[in-house]
C-alpha cells in the first residue's frame, strides 16, 4: 500500500478531530440522560423515557434534511451553526434543569446533532479519494468509537464527584472547543453540484415509508436495536437502583464498543462467504440470549451472594457481572448484523434506486429509539421504580423482581428473529414468482431476499 493512501487533507483531520469532541460530549450526556431527567429535572420514568427516546429518534430522522440545508448554506457555516447550537444546548441542560427549559434544550441539541451527522460524513467523503476512502472511513469510525468510549468513561467520575448536571457542562466545554477548532481550521468543502434540495429529500423519504417491503424490514430490524437501546434507556437506572449509587453503568456500557472493536473484523471475515441474511439471523438469535443473561443475575446471586469474586483479584455484584455478560453477547450480535444489514437492505430496494434508499436505511434507529425508550419507562415504573416514590417499608423488597424487565426484551428479540426468518421466506417466494412470470422458467438463485 502506498504512503499516499495515508495522506489526508487538513479538512479531513479537522473533521475527525471535531467528531471526537462531539461524540465524547454526546455519549457522556446520553448514557446519563434518563437519570438526569428523573433525578435532577423531576420527570417520572415514563416521561423521562419518552423525552429521551424522542431526542434520540430525531437525531436519526433529521440528518438527511439538515444535510440538504448544509449543502445550501455551505458546510463551514453549517458546522459553525451546529457546534454553536450544541454548546448552547448542553450548557442549557446544566444551567437550567427545569421541565419547561429542558425540552427546548433537547430540540436545539437535536438540530445541532443532525447537522453534524450529515456534515462530518460528507466532509470525509469529499476529502478522500478512491484510493484512500476505505481507510479514511475506517479512521472516522474509529474516532467515533474512541469519542464514545471516552465520553462514557469520563461521565462516571463526573456523576459521582460533582453530580449529573456537571456532565452537561463537560459536554458544553467539549463542543465549544470543537467550535473554536472549526472557526480557525475548518475550510469550506464544496460538493460540486451534488447537493440535494429539501423537496428531493422529502420525496425520497415518502418513497421509503410507502415501500412495504422495505418498511417491514426496517421494523423487524428495529427489534434488534430496541434491545441495544436499553444500554441507555433501562440499564443506567436499573443498575444504580439495584446495585447502588456507586455502580458504574457508564463503564459497563463501554463493554459494547470494546467487544465490537475487538471482534468485528474477525466475525466479518468469518461470515464473508455466507449470505447476508444468514449472518443477520445468527445475530438476531443472539439478542434474546443477551437479554436472558441480563435477567439471570438472581440465579448467580443465589450461588455467590451479593459479591462475585474473580480469583480474589476483584469483586463485582451479580447484577453487574450478568449485565456485562449480556452486553458482550450484544456486541457479538452487532458484529453479525451491522456489517451485513446495509448489503441486505440494498438488495430489497428497487433496481437503480439503491443509493436513494440506503440514505434512509437507519430509520430502524428512529423506530427503536421511540419504541425502545417508551417501553423502558413503563417497565421501570412497574419493576424497578424510582426509590423516591416508594414508602420506606417496601424499599428493601421493591426490586426483587426487577430482572423481569429483561424477559420482555428477550421476547422482543426472539419475535424479531422469527419475523426475519418469515420475511426472508416470503420475499424469496415473491421474487421467485416474479422471475418465473417474467422469464417463463424458475430462477436458479431464487431471489434478492436471500441474495
Amino acid at each position: 500500500m502506498s504512503l499516499k493512501s495515508w495522506k489526508y487533507s487538513k479538512a479531513f483531520w479537522t473533521a475527525n478531530t471535531v467528531e471526537l469532541f462531539e461524540r465524547a460530549a454526546y455519549y457522556g450526556v446520553f448514557i446519563a440522560v434518563t437519570l438526569y431527567l428523573t433525578n435532577i429535572v423531576g420527570f417520572n420514568d415514563v416521561w423521562a423515557a419518552w423525552i429521551s427516546g424522542g431526542f434520540s429518534a430525531g437525531l436519526y430522522l433529521l440528518p438527511p434534511f439538515m444535510g440538504a440545508v448544509a449543502d445550501k448554506i455551505g458546510f463551514r457555516k453549517a458546522v459553525i451553526i451546529a457546534f454553536s447550537l450544541l454548546s448552547v444546548g448542553y450548557f442549557s441542560l446544566g444551567a437550567f434543569p427545569h421541565k419547561v427549559t429542558v425540552i427546548p434544550a433537547f430540540i436545539i441539541l437535536m438540530f445541532g446533532g443532525s447537522f453534524i451527522k450529515s456534515i462530518i460524513s460528507g466532509t470525509i467523503a469529499k476529502t478522500t479519494t478512491e484510493e484512500n476512502r476505505a481507510k479514511g472511513f475506517s479512521i472516522f469510525y474509529g474516532i467515533v468509537n474512541v469519542g464514545a468510549f471516552f465520553g462514557k468513561t469520563v461521565a462516571y467520575p463526573l456523576r459521582v464527584e460533582w453530580g449529573l448536571q456537571s456532565i452537561n457542562f463537560y459536554a458544553a466545554v467539549m463542543t465549544f472547543i470543537a467550535l473554536i477548532v472549526v472557526v480557525f481550521f475548518y475550510k469550506n468543502v464544496e460538493l460540486e453540484n451534488q447537493a440535494k434540495r429539501l423537496k428531493e429529500i422529502a420525496k425520497g423519504f415518502v418513497q421509503i415509508v410507502t415501500n412495504v417491503r422495505l418498511i417491514v424490514l426496517i421494523l423487524i430490524i428495529s427489534g434488534f436495536w430496541m434491545i441495544q437501546q436499553q444500554l441507555y434507556a433501562t440499564m443506567p437506572k436499573y443498575v444504580i437502583r439495584t446495585v447502588g449509587q456507586t455502580a458504574s453503568p457508564e463503564w459497563i456500557s463501554n463493554v459494547n464498543p470494546l467487544v465490537v472493536m475487538l471482534t468485528v473484523v474477525m466475525i466479518t471475515n468469518l461470515m464473508k462467504k455466507v449470505k447476508a441474511i444468514t449472518s443477520m439471523n445468527i445475530g438476531m438469535l443472539l439478542m434474546p440470549l443477551s437479554a436472558l443473561l441480563m435477567s439471570s443475575s438472581y440465579i448467580l446471586e443465589k450461588v455467590s451472594g451479593t459479591s462475585v469474586s474473580f480469583f480474589g483479584l476483584f469483586h463485582a455484584h451479580p447484577i453487574t457481572v450478568m449485565m456485562i455478560a449480556g452486553i458482550v453477547v450484544q456486541g457479538l450480535a452487532e458484529c453479525f448484523i451491522s456489517p451485513r444489514y446495509l448489503e441486505f437492505f440494498s438488495l430489497q430496494a428497487p433496481k437503480g434506486e439503491e443509493g436513494l434508499y440506503l440514505g434512509y436505511s437507519h430509520l430502524h434507529s428512529f423506530f427503536s429509539s421511540i419504541i425502545g425508550f417508551g417501553i423502558s419507562g413503563y417497565l421501570l415504573s412497574a419493576y424497578c421504580p424510582d426509590p423516591k416514590t416508594l414508602p420506606p417499608e417496601i424499599l428493601a423488597t421493591a426490586y426483587d423482581k426487577a430482572y423481569y424487565i429483561w424477559f420482555y426484551f428477550a421476547g422482543i428479540g426472539l419475535t424479531s428473529a422469527i419475523l426475519l426468518f418469515i420475511y426472508n421466506f416470503v420475499v424469496k417466494r415473491i421474487d421467485r414468482k416474479k422471475f418465473e412470470e417474467q422469464f417463463g422458467y424458475p430462477s436458479s438463485d431464487g431471489d434478492r431476499g436471500g441474495e
